[in-house]
């Protein structure tokens, strides 16, 4: 019986190397996603949005867009010299934080 198997092992043609992802969609990681999801969202490119949120878990393109946005506003805070507080609320139109007391 294992003659048979060595024997069908051994005459089965050899296939060639594929190179590495070859017939697998590209592997794409959460922050890759968000920063595509989110870019087309500007663009309003519901076509990339749609791709882009195929990519990962829902769950996980959610952390990725949030991580996005905090490290955004954290950049843009520190460019403007400004509290971050007050960037997040300025760049969705609320307003300004209240100073902070002491508690």
């Amino acid at each position: 019986m294992f003659d048979r198997f060595r024997k069908w092992f051994v005459a089965r043609p050899a296939r060639p190397a594929l190179p590495s992802g070859h017939g697998r969609p590209p592997q794409h990681n959460v922050f890759e996603a968000a920063a595509t999801y989110v870019a087309a969202s500007v663009e309003d490119d519901w076509d990339r949005i749609d791709e882009a949120a195929g990519w990962v878990a829902p769950d996980a393109l959610v952390f990725g867009i949030n991580e996005l946005a905090c490290r955004a506003v954290i950049a843009l805070a520190r460019e403007r010299d400004e509290p971050v507080e007050a960037v997040a609320r300025g760049l969705l139109g609320l307003p300004g934080a209240e100073p902070s007391r002491p508690i």
